[in-house]
């Protein structure tokens, strides 16, 4: 029994490190990995160790800690079908828009991770990788999903600014945010619902906004049921 919680403990402290990594802005050394994991820098060593072994983890030049190409590989199974569907939309709205767009999904109940994105090809765009995640009670994309969603299935500790602010969401059809998850980004976005898949939400993000936010969230909504109806629902 002390064997398998042992294993079960390297396990979680093995995906709380590329959680980690994921998180940062920038690659992190030995000891900040250790510190955010609240391990000794061996066992923060041994772990990280055995990601690299499975090319999940990897060092740039100055021997710092950054996610792994292998990872590309895990992430692309992931609602491939969804990714898939979604793809081509997201590549049309950001071509149109100049922004990069982005799909997010409910992850846990409560977070909202980046499952695909995409960025215009001749217009300077801010890069968003998949897999980012955050709280569906900040973002545009996490307060769209928390706006299609019924409130029972809201987490406990939404206040009552909140409420107030996604009920005027709702009146108007979409969500805006800026600087409440990574500083200087704006977004809009608006809530996604297709059958067979988790709550979503469509976004577009850039430092600034090159429309009114109503005319963003207007073509967002065109992209929403394009997938709705590519999608069979």
């Amino acid at each position: 029994m002390k064997a398998a919680q042992a294993g079960s403990q390297t396990l979680s402290r093995g995906i709380r490190i590329l959680e980690i990594l994921a998180d940062a802005d920038r690659a992190l050394s030995i000891d900040e990995v250790a510190a955010e994991l609240g391990v000794h820098r061996s066992v923060a060593y041994r772990l990280l160790r055995t990601l690299e072994h499975h090319g999940l983890a990897s060092r740039d030049a100055g021997g710092r800690i950054v996610l792994g190409a292998g990872l590309a590989a895990l992430a692309a199974g992931v609602q491939r079908d969804l990714q898939q569907l979604a793809l081509p939309e997201l590549a049309e709205v950001a071509e149109e828009l100049g922004m990069t767009c982005l799909l997010a999904v409910l992850l846990d109940g409560d977070e909202a991770v980046t499952l695909v994105s995409a960025s215009p090809r001749r217009t300077a765009a801010v890069s968003y990788r998949p897999g980012h995640r955050h709280p569906i009670t900040r973002g545009g994309p996490g307060k769209a999903i928390l706006m299609g969603l019924p409130e029972s299935r809201w987490p406990d500790d939404v206040p009552e600014t909140l409420r107030a602010e996604i009920a005027e969401s709702r009146a108007r059809g979409y969500t805006v945010s800026h600087d409440e998850v990574v500083p200087s980004l704006r977004s809009v976005a608006v809530p996604l619902n297709l059958p067979g898949q988790p709550p979503a939400a469509i976004a577009v993000i850039h430092v600034s906004f090159p429309r009114p936010e109503d005319e963003l969230a207007e073509r967002l909504l065109v992209a929403s049921a394009n997938l709705r109806r590519a999608s069979g629902a």
